[in-house]
């Protein structure tokens, strides 16, 4: 079993993260740091993907700014879709060389690690090809996007814990159409936090990848990367 670590960043802005994970993706393909699961909760944030289509947002720039919601042009696969507090975020930067080499399998291995925290809380959920993500019923309860670049993964994961869920009105989210979204919290009948959700994500990143993830702090992760 192979050795990782993840890192609990909290709230983090989405650009300042987004470079965070492009310096360790740096330093993971010079063998200076192991795998690292970053786990975090970002301001509402709309991210447009490689494959965003503008009729996907409902309202303009200026209106979504009315509200307090931020749009980021981001280079993950995908359209567009919606981060804000209470959404458990997992942004595995892994090397993904060891792993096989497959984008596809990359996907589904993802997928399978959404599906595991779930069935953690009780509920089943399940693949819904083409689409990419996690979905309860006909609702998705996680969105995947990933970006590989020298088959080092940055993106990945977003679980709908018990976050607010009404600005997924205000756009199409990953440009599908005739669909809901939900939430841990709602399928499971009672609150789970971001909190209580990340010991289930580390477990099935585990399981999912048979590696082992050890906690390391902000701190530790700045001077590795400093080095």
């Amino acid at each position: 079993m192979t050795k990782g670590a993840f890192v609990d960043l909290g709230l983090i802005e989405y650009n300042r993260c987004w470079t965070l994970q492009r310096t360790i993706a740096e330093k993971r393909a010079a063998g200076v740091v192991p795998d690292i699961l970053l786990a975090l909760q970002h301001p509402p944030v709309l991210t447009l993907g490689a494959g965003f289509h503008e009729s996907n947002l409902l309202l303009s720039k200026e209106q979504y700014a009315e509200r307090g919601i931020d749009l980021v042009r981001t280079d993950r696969g995908g359209d567009v879709t919606f981060h804000g507090p209470n959404q458990l975020v997992l942004y595995p930067v892994f090397d993904i060389k060891e792993l096989g080499r497959d984008v596809h399998t990359w996907l589904r291995d993802l997928e399978q690690c959404a599906i595991e925290i779930c069935q953690q809380f009780g509920i089943a959920a399940r693949r819904f090809p083409p689409h990419t993500g996690v979905w309860a019923g006909n609702r998705k309860l996680a969105a995947i996007g990933v970006k590989i670049s020298r088959w080092i993964s940055i993106h990945g994961i977003a679980v709908n814990c018990d976050n607010d869920l009404s600005p997924f009105d205000l756009i199409v989210p990953c440009g599908i159409v005739g669909f809901g979204v939900t939430s841990l919290s709602i399928e499971s009948h009672k609150q789970i936090t971001v909190q209580q959700a990340l010991p289930a994500a580390v477990a099935a990143f585990e399981k999912v990848f048979s590696i082992t993830l050890s906690r390391m702090e902000t701190d530790e992760l700045e001077a590795r990367l400093a080095a």
